[in-house]
C-alpha cells in the first residue's frame, strides 16, 4: 500500500468520533471486500488494527461493544479468510459471550455454510463446546479433509473422538449411506470421495499427524492387516519372491491374537496351500482349534522324514540355481563384518573415513506394510573395496545411550556424509536418510549437510535400454526386474536376488541369507560405479559421469513418490557437487575482480573468454597433468573449471563448491555464461577487457 494511502486512511480514523463503528458502516455499505485478494476494505481494516494498538483509548466496552460485536459477526459470516483475524482483534470477539458466539456459528451451519462455520469456530476457539461429528461430517462429504484436520488440530480429545467416529464408519457391517442420507442435497457433495478406502487413508494420516495410539482404530488397523496378509500370500504363492521363513514370520506378526484375522488366515491357507498344509500351519502358529473349519482339525500330521529330505534337496538345488541366475558377492564371507560394539565400529571408521575413499551405503528396516510411522533403520551397510561392514544400528545406539555417549555414533555418520573427499554411493538415498533421521534425532539434518554424494537412482532413465520389459528372459512366473536390481542386471549382467528384501530386519540373530543379501545390496553399488566410470559411453551416458550421476541438492525434502522419478538436472546438465547452490538461494554476488579460476587444459577457449570479462584466469598447458589444477587451486585459492572424468578426481581434492564441471559440447560463450550464473559473477561494462594489455 502506498504511503500516501496509509496516511489518508489514518487521517480518516482520527477524524471519526467512533472509528470502530465507522469501519462497520463502511463494510456494510460496500461489497468490494467480499472478493478474494487484498481489497481497499482489507487495507482499511488492517490499518485500523495497527492504529488501535497505537491508540489504546479507542477500544469500546460494555453495551456499546456488544452492539458492535453483533454487527461484526454479521460481516464475519460473509467475509474472506484474510479479514477474519483483523476483525476478531478489533472487536475483541474472543471476549464476547460464548453462547452468543456458538449460536451465531450454529446459524451459519444451518444455512449450509459448513466450511465458514468451521473456520469461524477455529478462529474463536469454540471447538470444545461443539459436536465434532456434526461439524466434521458435511466437510468430509465435501472433500474438505484439510479443514477437518485443522478443526481438531489443537485438541487431543477431539482428535481421539474424530478417529473413533471414522473407525466406526469403516467397520465392515456399517452402512455408509446412513451417514450420507441426511446430506443428499448438499452442495459440492463428492460421493465418489466418501468411501471406506478414503476414510481409511484419512485415519492413517491423522494417526500419524497427531501421534495417536493406533489401538484406538481397530477396524481400520485390521483392514490394513488383512490387505497385508493378502499381499504376503501373493508374494509367496503367486510371485514366488518371498522365502518361507520371511513369509511365516510376517504372517505371524501381522495376525497376532486377532480372531478376526485368524479366520481370514485359515481361509487364505486353504485356498493357497490346501487343507492339509493349512492345518499344519494353523498348529504351527497356535491358531485356536475352534477357529478351524469342520474336518480340518483332524488333518494335523507331522511332516514325514521323507518330506523333510525332499525339502532339503529342493533347498540345495535352489541355492545352486541362485548362483547361476543372480549377482554374487565377489568377496569372501570372512570380509563381511557384523558390528555390535563400539570397538568393532572403530575399525570400520578407520577404513571408511579416508580421503578419496569410495563407499557404498545401504540401509534395511522391518517392512511397515503401510502402518503408521516412519520405518526405523535396523541395519546400516557400508561397503568399501573388498569389505562390507554391517552395523547393528539399534543395538549400537542403545549401548551408546546406556554408556551416556549417545552422540558418538551419530557424529561419525554425519562426518561420513558431510566429507566431500569421500564419495558416497547410494540408491534412493533420500528415503534412506529420512529413515535414518526417524531412527536417531541427532541425524535429522544429515540430508542438508551431505556432500560428495552420488545417487545411482538418477541413472534409471539415462542408461540405454534400461526398462523392466527388456530386463529378463521369460522364466515362468518370475517378475521383471526393477529398481536397483534392474540396474545391476544391466550393468553387471545378473540381477539382485531380492527374496530377502521383505525380511524382518529387527529380528536377531540375522540369518546367513539376510547377511549376504544386505552385503550384496551395498557392495554392488561399488561395482556399478566402477563399471560406469570405466566405460560410460557404452551405457549411453556422457563421458562427464557427474552429469549423469551426481545427485542435485534440494531445499525441499524428496518424497517417496519423487524417489521413483529421475531427479531433474539443471538446464545445462551440470552440477557442482555439494556446492549447495540452489535455484532459490543463489551464492552472494561477486565481481570478476573477486573471482579467480584455474582452467583444465581442455578448456582454454573458456579461459580466454573469461579473461576478456575481467576474470583472473590461469590455464593448464596441454602437457600438464589434470591434478596440477588442484595444486594451483589450493595454493592460490582458485576455483577449478574442468570437464569429463577428471572432475571425479579433482572435486575430492579441494574444498566444497571449489570445483565445477563444464559441458564440453557447448561453445566458449555458453560455457562462460554457465560459470557466471553458477557462481553469481556480476559483470559490468568496466570489467570487459579490463585485464587485456
Amino acid at each position: 500500500v502506498s504511503r500516501q494511502l496509509k496516511e489518508e486512511i489514518r487521517r480518516g480514523f482520527a477524524g471519526l468520533e467512533d472509528p470502530l463503528a465507522g469501519l462497520l458502516a463502511m463494510l456494510e455499505s460496500s461489497s468490494d471486500w467480499k472478493g478474494k485478494g487484498h481489497s481497499l476494505g482489507y487495507y482499511i481494516t488492517t490499518e485500523l488494527q495497527l492504529w488501535i494498538k497505537e491508540h489504546p483509548a479507542v477500544p469500546q466496552s460494555g453495551i456499546q461493544l456488544k452492539k458492535l460485536q453483533a454487527r461484526a459477526l454479521g460481516i464475519l459470516s460473509q467475509c474472506p479468510a484474510n479479514l477474519l483475524d483483523p476483525l476478531i482483534s478489533i472487536y475483541q470477539l474472543h471476549t464476547a459471550d460464548r453462547n452468543y458466539l456458538l449460536e451465531h456459528v450454529s446459524h451459519l451451519y444451518l444455512k449450509g455454510s459448513y466450511k465458514e462455520a468451521a473456520i469461524l469456530s477455529m478462529k474463536l476457539k469454540l471447538q470444545p463446546d461443539q459436536d465434532v461429528e456434526k461439524m466434521c461430517t458435511p466437510l468430509l462429504l465435501q472433500d474438505k479433509a484439510n479443514v477437518v484436520e485443522d478443526y481438531v488440530g489443537e485438541y487431543p480429545e477431539l482428535q481421539s473422538k474424530l478417529l473413533q467416529i471414522l473407525d466406526t464408519w469403516c467397520e465392515p457391517s456399517f452402512n455408509i449411506r446412513d451417514i450420507t442420507r441426511p446430506y443428499q442435497g448438499l452442495s459440492r457433495y463428492k460421493a465418489e470421495k466418501f468411501n471406506r478406502r478414503t476414510l481409511s487413508k484419512l485415519v492413517f494420516r491423522l494417526l500419524d499427524r497427531f501421534n495417536v495410539d493406533p489401538a484406538l482404530c481397530p477396524n481400520v488397523i485390521n483392514q490394513r492387516h488383512l490387505r497385508t496378509l493378502n499381499y504376503l500370500f501373493y508374494k509367496r504363492f503367486v510371485e514366488k519372491t518371498m522365502t518361507e521363513e520371511n513369509w511365516a514370520d510376517h504372517v505371524q506378526s501381522t495376525v497376532g491374537e486377532s480372531r478376526w484375522l485368524q479366520g481370514h488366515l485359515i481361509q487364505l491357507l486353504v485356498r493357497h496351500c490346501g487343507e492339509r498344509a493349512a492345518a499344519r500351519w494353523a498348529r504351527h502358529w497356535g491358531v485356536p482349534m475352534d477357529m478351524l473349519p469342520p474336518g480340518l482339525a483332524e488333518q494335523l500330521p507331522e511332516p514325514h522324514t521323507q518330506e523333510r529330505i525332499e525339502e532339503a534337496t529342493k533347498a540345495d538345488n535352489y541355492e545352486d540355481n541362485k548362483k547361476k541366475e543372480y549377482y554374487q558377492l565377489p568377496i569372501p564371507r570372512e570380509n563381511i563384518h557384523f558390528l555390535q560394539t563400539w570397538e568393532e565400529t572403530l575399525q570400520c571408521w578407520e577404513k571408511v573415513l579416508q580421503p578419496g575413499q569410495v563407499v557404498g551405503i545401504d540401509m534395511e528396516w522391518k517392512p511397515s506394510f503401510g502402518m503408521v510411522g516412519k520405518p526405523r533403520v535396523a541395519l546400516l551397510q557400508i561397503a568399501v573395496k573388498d569389505e562390507v561392514f554391517l552395523l547393528d544400528l539399534p543395538w549400537l545406539l542403545e549401548q551408546a545411550e546406556v554408556e551416556g555417549e549417545k552422540e558418538k555414533l551419530p557424529r561419525f555418520i554425519q562426518r561420513l556424509y558431510s566429507d566431500a573427499a569421500i564419495t558416497k554411493l547410494g540408491y534412493g538415498m533420500s528415503g534412506d536418510l529420512s529413515s535414518l533421521a526417524a531412527t536417531c534425532s541427532a541425524l535429522k539434518d544429515t540430508e542438508k549437510q551431505q556432500h560428495g554424494v552420488v545417487d545411482l537412482l538418477t541413472v534409471d532413465k539415462q542408461v540405454d535400454g534400461l526398462s523392466p520389459e527388456h530386463s529378463h528372459e521369460e522364466k515362468g512366473v518370475r517378475q521383471p526386474e526393477k529398481g536397483l536390481s534392474l540396474l545391476v542386471q544391466h550393468v553387471l549382467g545378473k540381477p539382485l536376488d531380492k527374496t530377502e528384501q521383505l525380511s524382518n530386519w529387527e529380528k536377531r540373530p540375522l540369518r546367513e541369507e539376510q547377511i549376504l543379501y544386505a552385503a550384496s545390496d551395498a557392495y554392488c553399488l561399488l561395482e556399478i560405479y566402477e563399471r560406469l566410470c570405466k566405460d560410460p559411453e557404452s551405457f549411453g551416458l556422457s563421458s562427464d559421469l557427474r552429469e549423469s550421476l551426481v545427485r542435485k541438492q534440494s531445499i525441499k525434502p524428496v518424497t517417496k513418490k519423487q524417489l521413483n522419478k529421475q531427479e531433474a538436472l539443471s538446464p545445462s546438465g551440470q552440477q557442482c557437487q555439494g556446492s549447495k547452490v540452489e535455484a532459490s538461494r543463489a551464492p552472494p554476488a561477486v565481481s570478476p575482480r573477486e573471482f579467480s579460476v584455474v582452467c583444465d587444459n581442455m578448456l582454454q577457449g573458456l579461459g580466454r573468454y573469461l579473461r576478456c570479462l575481467g576474470i583472473d584466469v590461469r590455464m593448464l598447458e596441454n602437457e600438464d597433468d589434470h591434478r596440477k589444477a588442484a595444486e594451483i587451486a589450493r595454493q592460490e585459492g582458485r576455483v577449478i573449471l574442468t570437464s569429463g572424468l577428471p572432475y571425479q578426481t579433482l572435486q575430492s581434492q579441494v574444498g566444497e563448491g571449489r570445483c565445477f564441471s563444464v559441458n564440453c559440447s557447448e561453445k566458449a560463450k555458453e560455457q562462460a555464461l554457465q560459470v557466471l550464473k553458477h557462481f553469481n559473477v556480476q559483470v559490468s561494462l568496466t570489467d570487459i577487457f579490463s585485464r587485456c594489455q
